[in-house]
C-alpha cells in the first residue's frame, strides 16, 4: 500500500481511507449530536417562554452571565444558560476526579490501593460514586436557585419567575434530572474513549467549548464591523485576527517543547551478538500536565461563584463581596489563578511523573546519563530538571489564562470574545486537537499512510530523499502543517457546533 500525497491536506483525505478510523471518527461525530441536543432540553417545570424571553434580552443587552460563571456555562456548552439536562456538563466529574487525585496523595492507603492490582478500577468506582454525591448536591442548589431566580446574580435582568409550580416535587425532579444528564454524559465520555477518537471527557469539554465560537465571531462582527466602532473597528478585528494565530502558534510551540535527556547504553555480548552501544533520548515534556492545571483551577475558582449564587440573593452585601474579589478586573483573581495552576502543575507532576522508578528501570537496563551516577543521583537530577521545566510551564499557563482577562479590560471587549484569545479554553482546545492527531496519526503510520507529523512507511525514496536533504525546511514545514491542521480542525469543530445548534 503506498502512502498518499496531498500536502498539508493529504492526512484529511487519507483519514476516509483507514475503515477503523472512519467509523471511529463517525461514532465520535453522532455522540457530539447527542451532547449539543440534551444542552437544549429544557428541565421538566421551567418555564421556556420565560426562559427565553430572559436570553433574548441577554443578548441584545450583551448581559446576563459573567465572568466565572461565564466560564462555567461555557464548559457545558450553554446548558447551564439553557436550565437543560447537561447543566452541569462533565465538571461534577471533573471535581471527583480532582478529589481522587488529592486523596492519592495525601493518604498512604489510598495511594497503597491504586498500585494493587485491580486498584485503578475501584477508584474509577469511587470517583462515579463522588461524582453522583456532587451532582446531586449542586442540583438541590441549581433546583433552588432557579425557584429564586428573580434578582439573583446569575439570572441577570430576568423579570419573571422560571419555575411554574416550585415546591419539593420540583427540588426532587430537577435534582434526579440534572444527576441523569451528568451520569449520562459520564456514560457517553467512557464510550467516546472506547469507540471514539480521543480522550471522551475532553472531546466533551472541547465541544462545549468551541459551541460558543460562532457566537462570538458573530458579536466582534457586529461590534466592530457593523456597530458603534465601526471606524477603527475592522483594523481591531484584523489585528485581534493576527494575535488569536500567533497565540495558537505559541500553544503548540510550548505543548510540544520537551528537553531531551542523552540516556547511553552499556555494550553488552548476548550470545554472538552485542547488545547496547547506542545512545537514545529520554523527552521531558516542559508542560508535562498539559491542560490539567487549567481545568482544575478553573473547576475550584468557579466554587465559591456558584454557592454564593446559589445562595445569596442579589442585595447580600456577602455575595457583593465574593463577586468583586473573584471579578476578573480584581487583583485577587489573577494572585488566586497564579496559585492554583501553578499548585496543579506541580502537583500533577508529582502524581504522574516517578523519577525513582525511570532510574531503576535504566540501571536495570544498563541505561545511564552521561555525567550522572545510576541509581539515587540520577532520579535526583531528573527530579531537578523536571522541577525547573514544571515551573517555566506553569509560568507559560499562567500567562495564556490571564491574557484574555487583560484583554477585556484593556479594549472593553466581552469574555465570550477574549476567551478564544488563550486562557482555559483555547488551551484546553488545542491540547485536546493535538492528542486527537496524534491518536489519528498513529491509525494513518499503521496503514502507511502519510500522519500530520510523519511520513509513512510508503513513502517512496524519492519523498523519504527530499526530506532528508532538507532538514530544517522539513521541520519548519510540518510546524506549518501543525498549526494549519488545528486551525482547520477548530474551524470544522465549529461549523459542526453551529449546524447542531
Amino acid at each position: 500500500m503506498s502512502a498518499e500525497s496531498g500536502g498539508i491536506l493529504g492526512p484529511f483525505k487519507n483519514v476516509w481511507n483507514v475503515a477503523e478510523l472512519r467509523n471511529r471518527i463517525l461514532y465520535t461525530i453522532g455522540m457530539i449530536f447527542l451532547i449539543r441536543l440534551g444542552v437544549f432540553v429544557t428541565l421538566p417545570g421551567v418555564d421556556q417562554e420565560a426562559l427565553g424571553n430572559w436570553i433574548e434580552k441577554s443578548k441584545e443587552a450583551d448581559d446576563g452571565m459573567s465572568g466565572a460563571m461565564a466560564m462555567l456555562n461555557i464548559f457545558s456548552g450553554g446548558g447551564l444558560q439553557q436550565c437543560g439536562i447537561f447543566a452541569l456538563g462533565i465538571m461534577p466529574y471533573i471535581s471527583a476526579s480532582i478529589v481522587m487525585q488529592l486523596l492519592n496523595v495525601i493518604w498512604p492507603p489510598f495511594a497503597k490501593l491504586s498500585r494493587e492490582d485491580g486498584g485503578r478500577e475501584k477508584i474509577n468506582q469511587y470517583t462515579r460514586i463522588l461524582t453522583i454525591v456532587i451532582a446531586t448536591v449542586q442540583g438541590v442548589l441549581g433546583a433552588q436557585l432557579l425557584q429564586n431566580a428573580v434578582g439573583n446574580y446569575m439570572f441577570s435582568g430576568l423579570e419573571e419567575p422560571l419555575v411554574l409550580n416550585p415546591g419539593w416535587q420540583f427540588t426532587v425532579m430537577t435534582t434526579l434530572t440534572i444527576v441523569s444528564g451528568t451520569l449520562l454524559l459520564m456514560w457517553i465520555g467512557d464510550q467516546m474513549t472506547e469507540g471514539g477518537i480521543g480522550n471522551g471527557t475532553s472531546i466533551i469539554i472541547t465541544v462545549n467549548i468551541i459551541s460558543a465560537f460562532p457566537g462570538a465571531l458573530a458579536m466582534a462582527w457586529t461590534r466592530f464591523v457593523t456597530g458603534e466602532e465601526a471606524d477603527f473597528g475592522a483594523l481591531i478585528l484584523v489585528l485581534l485576527t493576527g494575535f488569536f494565530l500567533l497565540v495558537i502558534a505559541a500553544v503548540i510551540a510550548i505543548t510540544e517543547s520537551q528537553r531531551r535527556i542523552a540516556v547511553s547504553y552499556a555494550k553488552r555480548i548476548v550470545g554472538r551478538k552485542q547488545m547496547g552501544g547506542q545512545t537514545q533520548y529520554l523527552p521531558l515534556k516542559l508542560n508535562y500536565a498539559g491542560v490539567m492545571p487549567i481545568i482544575f483551577a478553573s473547576a475550584l475558582l468557579t466554587l465559591p461563584m456558584v454557592f454564593v449564587q446559589m445562595i445569596f440573593r442579589g442585595d447580600s452585601q456577602t455575595a457583593n463581596n465574593v463577586m468583586e474579589w473573584f471579578a476578573p478586573s480584581h487583583w485577587f483573581y489573577y494572585l488566586f489563578s497564579a496559585m492554583m495552576i501553578f499548585f496543579f502543575a506541580f502537583f500533577w507532576v508529582a502524581t504522574m511523573f516517578q523519577p525513582k522508578q525511570i532510574a531503576e528501570d535504566l540501571k536495570r537496563n544498563g541505561g545511564y546519563i552521561p555525567g550522572v551516577r545510576p541509581g539515587e543521583p540520577t532520579a535526583k537530577f531528573l527530579d531537578f530538571t523536571m522541577t525547573r521545566l514544571t515551573f517555566a510551564g506553569a509560568i507559560f499557563l499562567t500567562a495564556v489564562f490571564i491574557l484574555p482577562a487583560i484583554v477585556a479590560e484593556w479594549l472593553n471587549i466581552p469574555m465570550l470574545v477574549t476567551q478564544f484569545l488563550g486562557g482555559t479554553s483555547l488551551l484546553i482546545m488545542v491540547g485536546v486537537l493535538l492528542d486527537v492527531m496524534r491518536q489519528v496519526e498513529t491509525y494513518l503510520l499503521s496503514q502507511q499512510y502519510d500522519g500530520f507529523f510523519k511520513q509513512g512507511k510508503g513513502a517512496n525514496r524519492t519523498q523519504r530523499y527530499a526530506a532528508a536533504k532538507t532538514g530544517e525546511a522539513t521541520s519548519s514545514q510540518s510546524s506549518v502543517g501543525v498549526l494549519f491542521t488545528v486551525i482547520a480542525a477548530l474551524a470544522i469543530l465549529a461549523l459542526v457546533t453551529t449546524f447542531m445548534n
